[in-house]
């Protein structure tokens, strides 16, 4: 098994050294899976039990004080499921993986994908915040007392932040994608991003599979993964996928973003335009 981490593109972390020593942990957690889609959902539930990364627990928090998470997985053969907008859901991963496997449907949102997510064993009703994530909102100046309407110009003035995290892998023959993140700190309560989207946060075909992590309404415009896996099915290989998917998102939106890439073969590739992107390899033959 082939498996390739990140852990958000964004700012330099405070402290990178043991948010690194957990993502080469994520990595070696997948490498022990049986199919890569076990891989990738082993790999990102590390993450998402870590505050330190913008997942699960210590996630970005809504302008409504509330904190919810996002996830989307692919598979090679195209095997989709996606979860949007939960409400105490740490494995948004798990919970994407029900939506694949066990209903007809590519993405279920809000309090319906929580109690699908709760019929299926995924635990729900956990405390997403951590300490990191209370201090942050307790220091922002509160949202107006009203509706959406009248926070927007509070949201626009402090939305922002992109490190969601994702996983990528291969056993030689079959691939899988995932991704999984809290969103952007401050949005609209109830604002879903690139991650959930196919396409977007994350994709994969016969070809490779790809994740993506940055400014997420604009990788979701350039549909940022499936251009990456485009490139592969092109014969590019997977660093080049990722730096001309990086490179166009860059021309077309000035936004930063980062994506990592896996071929059928394990070959992988990454690419940032963020000040930082951590990653992590492992394989197990």
């Amino acid at each position: 098994m082939h498996v390739l981490v990140h852990g958000g593109a964004g700012n330099e972390p405070e402290e990178p050294e043991p948010r690194q020593s957990i993502l080469d942990r994520a990595a070696e957690e997948g490498t022990g899976a049986e199919a890569p889609l076990d891989a990738v959902e082993a790999a990102i539930g590390v993450l998402e039990s870590s505050p330190r990364f913008n997942a699960g627990v210590g996630g970005a928090i809504q302008s409504d004080g509330v904190p919810r998470t996002d996830a989307g997985m692919m598979t090679g053969r195209g095997d989709v499921g996606a979860v949007a907008a939960m409400e105490g859901v740490e494995h948004a991963a798990s919970a994407a993986r029900v939506v694949l496997e066990d209903t007809p449907h590519v993405l279920v949102a809000g309090d319906h994908a929580v109690a699908l997510a709760e019929d299926f064993g995924v635990e729900t009703g956990v405390e997403l915040r951590s300490e990191r994530s209370r201090e942050r909102w307790a220091d922002a100046p509160a949202p107006p007392d009203a509706g959406p309407g009248a926070q927007l110009e509070w949201v626009r003035e402090r939305f922002g932040g992109s490190d969601t995290v994702g996983a990528v892998a291969t056993d030689g023959e079959q691939l899988a994608a995932a991704t999984s993140t809290g969103g952007r700190w401050f949005a609209l309560a109830g604002r879903v991003g690139d991650v959930p989207q196919v396409g977007s946060g994350f994709y994969a075909s016969p070809a490779g599979a790809a994740s993506a992590t940055g400014a997420g309404e604009d990788i979701a415009k350039v549909t940022l993964t499936r251009m990456a896996v485009d490139q592969l099915e092109a014969g590019v290989g997977p660093q080049a996928a990722a730096d001309r998917a990086i490179e166009t998102l860059e021309e077309r939106t000035g936004s930063r973003a980062g994506v990592i890439v896996v071929d059928r073969e394990g070959s992988r590739g990454s690419a940032f335009n963020s000040a930082e992107m951590q990653t992590a390899a492992a394989s197990l033959d």
